[in-house]
């Protein structure tokens, strides 16, 4: 388990680059990141994966791309269905809103797991529902652990990765984007409630320490 003194550190270092949530950038989705990671000749490992759906999305990018998939459920056939089934290792992890559906120790096993399972100045792309929505975490039974994007990335600092960059996600025809953007704006800034669906966090195996206290 990581202790709350342990993340203070990088819980003030991840304040200071983004002081509230609305200092993370806004992107229509999750896939928006992903795709402009991915490159010719990769490996990559998604955790996760339910239907496998994201697979023709990154192999579109080039055939070459080596891509497996982990989940415990077994009604879709993957390549892993135990992260201590993996032994090799990837260029790029991806988890789309999955840590949510597990224990906070969990969180921290697998992400301990998964820093395991990258090659040298491999990155990761993790997406989790915005507490800061009003209702996007409690939408199903099935979440257990909320977590914001500060907390979630002190935990990743301090098991040893190094966050890139962290966006927030919201989709919406344009003339509600547009008015999200400007006349309900401030209302949202003044209530302290997003309108951003999702969490992204982009980072990096790092040359830290990764060992959980």
């Amino acid at each position: 388990m990581v202790d709350h003194s342990s993340l203070l550190k990088y819980l003030h270092d991840l304040h200071r680059r983004y002081p509230t949530v609305w200092s993370l950038k806004l992107i229509p989705r999750s896939s928006w990141v992903l795709l402009g990671m991915v490159s010719p000749g990769m490996r990559i490992l998604e955790v996760g994966a339910s239907d496998r759906r994201m697979e023709k999305r990154i192999k579109a990018v080039s055939p070459d791309i080596v891509y497996k998939s982990m989940d415990v459920d077994r009604g879709f056939a993957h390549d892993y269905y135990s992260l201590d089934d993996v032994k090799e290792r990837f260029d790029l992890i991806v988890l789309l809103e999955m840590i949510e559906h597990v224990d906070l120790p969990d969180v921290i096993g697998i992400l301990e797991r998964l820093r395991e399972l990258m090659s040298d100045g491999a990155s990761v792309i993790l997406s989790t529902p915005n507490i800061y929505h009003p209702h996007r975490f409690w939408e199903k039974a099935t979440h257990k652990t909320p977590l914001s994007y500060s907390e979630l990335g002190g935990i990743m600092m301090r098991l040893g990765y190094d966050i890139v960059n962290i966006y927030r996600t919201y989709n919406a025809p344009f003339f509600t984007y547009l008015m999200r953007l400007t006349l309900f704006y401030p209302l949202h800034r003044i209530l302290d409630v997003d309108f951003a669906q999702s969490i992204v966090i982009m980072a990096k195996k790092g040359s830290g320490a990764a060992t959980a206290t």
